[in-house]
């Protein structure tokens, strides 16, 4: 028996985590640890904070939850604000801890965490244990070393299904030795993390709340009481309502449920229910957030530089007022604004949604695309290193996939998943009054037709900020002169 701290990551929940289950099994007394580090809660030097108060809300939520739940098992959770690899040893010390487990994470600055609190905790002579449980897949059960991932999704995704079994998801511990200790500190609240406390719009469709008893209960609604994943495939790129995906994300992000057990939830639905290509879908989908993780291992670093993984040196402009205009949702384009204004009122945007605005920041803008992923590492609740990095390197025409450059037409995007113009509707109401088929350009109906109410363009909504096609070709060739540039290089 040793004295064990686990320090939790993004890995919130006692169900299916094999820290807990292994202590549980071993009879080890055991301690919690949650640091809500610093370094996460600064202002960056674009102008808003690293993490925003909507994400930070449902971490709180989640942290909170968490303790509720070791406590009920014998155990207990300190919540600190502060830097991992301080407030570990010094727990350590107080308390004689003989073992420390967390799960592994990728990310660089994850990484260079780990290892700054192992370089700590060796010199106390202290054993640590890592695990891996973030991914629907273990790496050790993939056909192929890390090294050799295949730059295309579909390669892999055909790969892994022909030959990768998924584990079995582990049952949650029903009791645990404690660690008595009368450790204090002082309470973590949105305020010390110099946050305020966030006011959801009334316009919102869910109320996201963290925690693994919510998880469960969004799992429950979205199979068992509503039968909603049944029609999953072809809902899944609409942006208005709470059903149209299974908006599981900001859950899953935190480990407040394992992507395991969201599988092992989609067989039995199969076995009891029904098995349709919707079924599938979502384990797609899983699948796609797994392969976002092994590029990161990959490539590492890489993922998170400009030129991205494809190493392309586009000259992206940074124009702090057009990203304002942008981020705050009034860019002129109904369909780009609703969803950046339902962003900044929620924390939470459609799959289509982030596809749609990312396409129009890099390749009508041309602005940045790291500022647009910290703007999403900011705002979403269900923001994820690996997928949100990765999705962004994808937009931005630096990702892994070859297929030159790509883009979303917008006014088609908008007709084919607004047609009538209710998203847009719902998140702009200067727009309300418009006939739905005016919705997505009311700047042509200002200009062009003598309106016969009132709505004054420029007062009542913005003027288009740039012209979508123009813009497009110019985006178009600073990459061509990249991809020339490096060619160059090469040869």
């Amino acid at each position: 028996m040793k004295r064990t701290l686990i320090w939790f990551r993004n890995d919130l929940r006692i169900t299916d985590h094999e820290a807990l289950h292994k202590a549980s099994i071993q009879q080890n007394p055991t301690l919690g640890v949650y640091c809500f580090d610093p370094r996460n809660y600064t202002t960056l030097e674009i102008g808003f904070p690293k993490t925003g108060s909507f994400r930070a809300q449902f971490i709180l939520e989640s942290v909170t939850h968490l303790k509720q739940l070791l406590q009920t098992l014998g155990s207990d959770l300190i919540v600190v604000f502060g830097k991992p690899e301080e407030i570990v040893p010094s727990i350590c010390a107080a308390l004689t801890i003989e073992l420390v487990t967390y799960q592994k994470e990728i990310a660089p600055e994850e990484v260079a965490i780990e290892d700054a609190l192992e370089s700590a905790l060796l010199k106390q002579h202290i054993q640590t244990t890592t695990y891996w449980n973030s991914t629907l897949m273990h790496p050790e059960d993939l056909p192929f070393p890390i090294q050799k991932l295949s730059e295309l999704f579909t390669d892999f995704r055909k790969k892994v299904e022909r030959e990768t079994a998924i584990r079995n998801s582990l049952p949650a511990p029903t009791k645990l030795v404690s660690i008595n200790h009368n450790l204090e500190f002082e309470e973590v609240t949105l305020k010390m993390l110099g946050l305020e406390k966030p006011q959801l719009s009334p316009l919102a469709v869910l109320d996201f709340k963290g925690g693994e008893a919510e998880a469960q209960k969004r799992l429950n609604h979205y199979f068992w009481d509503t039968n909603h994943i049944s029609q999953y495939k072809e809902t899944r790129n609409r942006m208005l309502g709470e059903s149209y995906s299974s908006k599981f994300s900001p859950w899953l992000a935190l480990g407040c449920i394992s992507a395991r057990s969201i599988y092992h939830e989609v067989k039995k639905y199969e076995q009891e229910r029904v098995q349709n290509d919707s079924t599938y879908w979502l384990v797609f989908e899983l699948l796609w957030r797994d392969y976002f993780k092994w590029i990161a291992a990959k490539h590492k670093g890489q993922l998170f530089q400009l030129e991205g993984l494809q190493k392309l040196q586009i000259q992206w402009r940074e124009d702090e007022h057009q990203f304002m205009q942008w981020r705050t949702g009034n860019t002129g384009y109904p369909i780009i604004d609703a969803n950046m204004r339902e962003l900044l009122q929620t924390g939470f945007i459609s799959n289509r949604g982030r596809q749609l605005v990312a396409s129009f920041l890099t390749k009508n803008l041309g602005i940045n695309w790291l500022w647009g992923a910290q703007w999403f590492e900011s705002q979403l609740i269900d923001y994820d290193v690996c997928s949100n990095y990765g999705n962004w390197n994808y937009a931005a025409g630096v990702g892994n996939d070859a297929r030159g450059f790509r883009y979303f037409n917008i006014l088609k995007q908008a007709h084919d998943y607004d047609a009538n113009g209710m998203y847009v509707k719902h998140w702009l109401p200067e727009l309300r009054l418009l006939p739905d088929g005016k919705v997505h350009q009311p700047y042509k109906m200002a200009v062009n037709e003598k309106l016969l109410y009132d709505f004054e363009l420029g007062k009542n909504y913005s003027k288009p900020m740039i012209d979508l096609d123009l813009s497009v070709k110019e985006i178009e060739g600073l990459y061509n002169m990249a991809l020339k540039d490096r060619r160059t290089k090469i040869s």
